[in-house]
């Protein structure tokens, strides 16, 4: 049975539907977040090398991220949340900061590079994406759970 590493919440911020999780140092990285951004709506996560972009159904708010390690791959939990889509990760470091239009303070650990399988879950989408049409604050509605393990 897996079991949980380690647990982080985090608020976000979201700036024009999207955020991204990079390498907390990105001097290395080929692509550095918003680099070739993938604008098109209809997606939840994409990867690139030391990179993860998350689609948001708001343009501006705060949303809410919980960042779970796990020794193997969690349980699937998909009737909680909107979507949930899979993806990967490789990092150099381990060590993570959440990006909008700049670096924020927000940093992860991972405890370790390598390859990391990442399952991506969201909840709030419809509420943020009506609030946000109507211009009204939409902060902390959007909700993601993030959970990261070796891939083998």
């Amino acid at each position: 049975m897996t079991e949980l590493v380690s647990r982080q919440e985090f608020e976000v911020s979201v700036d024009f539907y999207h955020f991204g999780l990079q390498e907390s140092d990105d001097a290395d990285l080929p692509v550095p977040y918003p680099d070739e951004m993938d604008l098109d709506d209809g997606w939840l996560v994409k990867s690139w090398p030391g990179r993860i972009d998350f689609r948001s159904a708001g343009h501006t708010h705060t949303a809410k991220a919980t960042v779970e390690v796990w020794d193997g791959a969690p349980p699937e939990d998909a009737d909680t949340w909107d979507v949930v889509e899979d993806t990967t990760l490789t990092t150099t470091s381990g060590n993570l900061a959440f990006w909008d239009m700049g670096r924020s303070e927000n940093e992860v650990t991972l405890g370790s590079g390598g390859t990391w399988q990442v399952r991506v879950a969201s909840s709030g989408r419809r509420l943020v994406s009506d609030l946000t049409e109507l211009g009204e604050d939409a902060d902390g509605v959007e909700q993601y759970l993030i959970q990261f393990w070796r891939k083998n």
